[in-house]
């Protein structure tokens, strides 16, 4: 267990510093995600749009997730899937 207490301990300012970073840059994020969603889904000529669109959701999610930070909300406010 010590090293896995070590990891945690180490890895929380991380987690704070891309919690910030998602919640200023929280938008930019995720018009980059739907850019991506796009490019990919014209490159698979729509085949797999149901898939891009819930991993596109899941990762906006998520983005909103780390956003949150002592119960504020980062702006994005996406919840789409």
């Amino acid at each position: 267990m010590g090293l896995l207490d070590n990891l945690k301990a180490k890895l929380g300012p991380v987690k704070d510093k891309v919690g910030d970073l998602a919640q200023q840059h929280g938008d930019k994020i995720e018009q980059g995600l739907e850019k991506a969603a796009k490019v990919v889904d014209e490159k698979t000529k729509g085949k797999y749009s149901s898939q891009i669109q819930t991993g596109t959701g899941k990762a906006k999610d998520a983005i909103d997730r780390l956003a949150e930070k002592d119960g504020k909300d980062g702006g994005t406010g996406s919840t789409a899937h």
